[in-house]
């Protein structure tokens, strides 16, 4: 049996037509029956550094019993010339978060996932203390158990305070060691609290890692910080 947590995240893979991209993280979201793809916005789209892909595609289980077995579903990002995945803004802001509906009639009938839901997302924010200790479940630089199709998790902390907008934005802060294509993956808190197959509490979605401008290559370290918006905005994406 493996771990139901592990069920919630898979690789999304970018492409242009046949052309592979980039490689990231996402996961699983349902509410009223909806099932949804999160992951990062610029995994969508990012015009800063010329990324235009017109598909993803994740990896799906097809066999409870035997996790070696798989099938990719390719998923479109327009339709009629126009993005169909859904992203936010606030006061501060674009925020570094997209959701796309997928089509459960798309998948295999034999298709084994795990769903994050409204449930697991964090109702008080005065409850998480700065140092709680995070998991991030995710694909660094495609990093995984490339035989059963799995992600690896991270060790991670908070390092800001939690429910209080980083620099005004939407975000807070975590202590990891993270690399790129980790992007998009969930940040996760331990809690008996919530559904007892998923006993863990959906804080935020790792966006990126922050470092110093300022920074001397040759004698500072990185600072090994990262950004990751809070997952609440998903009550607002997936209405």
């Amino acid at each position: 049996m493996i771990e139901p947590l592990l069920l919630t995240t898979v690789r999304v893979s970018t492409f242009d037509r046949e052309r592979p991209l980039t490689a990231a993280s996402g996961f699983f979201f349902e509410r009223d029956g909806q099932l949804f793809l999160v992951t990062s916005r610029h995994v969508m789209m990012d015009a800063a550094s010329n990324h235009f892909p017109n598909r993803v595609e994740i990896e799906l289980h097809t066999d409870e019993a035997d996790l070696t077995r798989s099938t990719r579903m390719s998923v479109l990002l327009h339709f009629n010339g126009k993005s169909v995945w859904r992203q936010a803004s606030d006061v501060g802001g674009e925020i570094d978060v997209a959701v796309i509906e997928l089509d459960r009639a798309a998948m295999p009938r034999s298709v084994m996932l795990r769903c994050f839901t409204l449930a697991h997302l964090q109702q008080s924010l005065q409850e998480v203390e700065v140092g709680t200790s995070l998991l991030i479940v995710g694909f660094p630089l495609g990093f995984h158990d490339a035989v059963h199709h799995v992600p690896i998790v991270r060790q991670a902390a908070i390092a800001s305070s939690f429910g209080l907008r980083f620099q005004g934005l939407g975000c807070f802060v975590t202590d990891a060691r993270m690399h790129r294509g980790s992007s998009g993956a969930p940040v996760v808190m331990r809690s008996q609290s919530t559904d007892a197959q998923l006993p863990w509490k959906l804080l935020g979605v790792h966006s990126s890692r922050m470092d110093m401008g300022s920074r001397d290559l040759q004698l500072d370290e990185t600072l090994g910080l990262n950004c990751a918006w809070y997952a609440d905005v998903l009550l607002t994406l997936t209405r």
